[in-house]
């Protein structure tokens, strides 16, 4: 059991594209894996079901996944400096999985998206750690020792990984913005490696 569950909702592809690059950096160190998913959208109205299977990108996230996984990164495009809908009604769904302990003392990390520099990319990855922690979720950031973080002039904060998508999703992903995504994935990785370790 050495996969790190890479769980989001992405609408315009840029969480996705964090997602795979946070993916890439888990698989840089020996022995982890990582298991891309996203949740589903929701609607107002939901009288029409999702099918099963999305059109595209990575499967839907079931809860075994959530129980299997030896860490967690959570990622979502910025609402109004908060976490999107879709991956909040997932996680308000975990009951069970709280109240079982199923998270707990498993290390987790946190990505986003935003179309603005000011767009709410810390608090939105603030946002999105609370229930973790409720879950008991060892929280990993990404510290200053990463050059990237005081070099970028996009995304990159200590309280995770982002991305300045740009008004109409017109910027790709920078350098740094690469560097430190990949930067984060290896540092999950690695501390839930040692983690099922001890």
């Amino acid at each position: 059991m050495n996969d790190v569950l890479v769980l989001y909702y992405s609408r315009n592809g840029h969480t996705a594209q964090l997602a795979r690059l946070i993916a890439r950096g888990i698989e840089e160190i020996p022995g982890m894996r990582a298991r891309l998913r996203q949740v589903p959208p929701v609607a107002p109205v939901t009288e029409i079901a999702q099918p099963p299977v999305p059109d595209d990108g990575a499967p839907y996230v079931i809860r075994q996944d959530l129980a299997d996984c030896v860490g967690l990164a959570l990622g979502s495009p910025t609402r109004f400096g908060n976490m999107a809908a879709p991956l909040k009604h997932f996680l308000d769904g975990t009951g069970a999985e709280w109240a079982s302990g199923a998270l707990v003392g498993k290390p987790a990390a946190l990505f986003t998206s935003t179309s603005t520099m000011h767009g709410g990319q810390e608090s939105t990855l603030l946002t999105m750690a609370l229930p973790l922690l409720h879950h008991g979720m060892l929280i990993v950031g990404i510290p200053y020792t990463e050059p990237a973080l005081t070099a970028t002039h996009s995304g990159g904060t200590p309280y995770g990984a982002s991305h300045v998508a740009g008004a109409k999703g017109e910027n790709a992903i920078s350098e740094h913005e690469r560097e430190l995504a990949r930067a984060l994935g290896r540092r999950l990785a690695d501390a839930a490696r040692k983690l099922a370790a001890a």
